[in-house]
């Protein structure tokens, strides 16, 4: 980069991406993106110990426990869905040319 001033204004200009950077940057989002879905997957573990625990400490009835083990599996598959559907916007973002 090799910056250009004109004395108003400083201009530094940016070259397009390769192709191998351009795919080096799609590896980096889906590992980020895997990153997010490890995290998710890692709230929901702690979330069903912390509903086992209520319900053998007497807090939170079966029924209800199951309720909720539902209810989080569907906001964690939600969760993941909008992590794949950014991460694939993303890709399509950078291969674009």
């Amino acid at each position: 980069m090799n910056p250009a001033n004109d004395g108003q204004v400083i201009r530094v200009p940016i070259p397009q991406l390769t192709e191998e950077r351009r795919k080096e940057y799609v590896k980096l989002v889906r590992q980020k993106a895997e990153e997010a879905r490890v995290a998710i997957r890692n709230v929901r573990r702690d979330e069903l110990h912390r509903i086992e625990q209520m319900q053998k400490q007497g807090e939170v009835a079966e029924d209800e426990s199951k309720r909720a083990t539902g209810r989080l599996q569907k906001i964690t598959e939600a969760q993941v869905e909008k992590v794949d559907s950014l991460a694939g916007r993303k890709e399509r973002e950078v291969m674009e040319v």
